[in-house]
């Protein structure tokens, strides 16, 4: 008698370094970030390394992406000092960011800036009417997975 075992491979990923040198080990899964925004208020800075799925990436040059969270929610990721951008094309990669997350209010213009960086259409644009509160993180290394 043949026993069908099965066996689950690790598969090593390769990763693609954008800006600071980081590990890609001790991370908080993105979903979970939800958790530490609903915890902090505007002001509040927490260092923190995440791994999400990329959702959408700044199709000028890359200056941003937005890593889903749930609820269909979202966290903006920008880059410390517009040091490094992303590729184009990580769009449903698992990435790993480390910096730090806050929430803040996004004004008017920065929230139609972001939407034309996007693709958003001049009608889309124009609907932006009102400041909000967005989560964000600005990150001083990410690793995008090469292939």
């Amino acid at each position: 008698m043949v026993e069908n075992i099965d066996k689950t491979e690790e598969v090593e990923i390769t990763y693609k370094t954008y800006g600071a040198e980081v590990s890609d080990s001790e991370y908080v899964d993105a979903r979970k970030l939800m958790e530490v925004y609903k915890n902090i208020s505007v002001g509040d800075t927490i260092d923190i390394k995440i791994i999400g799925e990329v959702k959408e990436v700044c199709k000028n040059k890359g200056c941003w992406m937005r890593i889903e969270l749930p609820d269909a929610s979202e966290t903006m990721v920008r880059f410390k000092d517009y040091g490094f951008y992303m590729p184009e094309g990580i769009e449903g990669k698992q990435v790993i960011a480390e910096g730090k997350a806050f929430i803040e209010e996004q004004s008017v213009d920065a929230q139609r800036h972001y939407a034309e960086d996007g693709g958003a259409s001049a009608e889309e644009v124009l609907a932006i009417t009102e400041p909000k509160l967005i989560y964000t993180f600005i990150a001083h290394g990410v690793l995008v997975p090469e292939s």
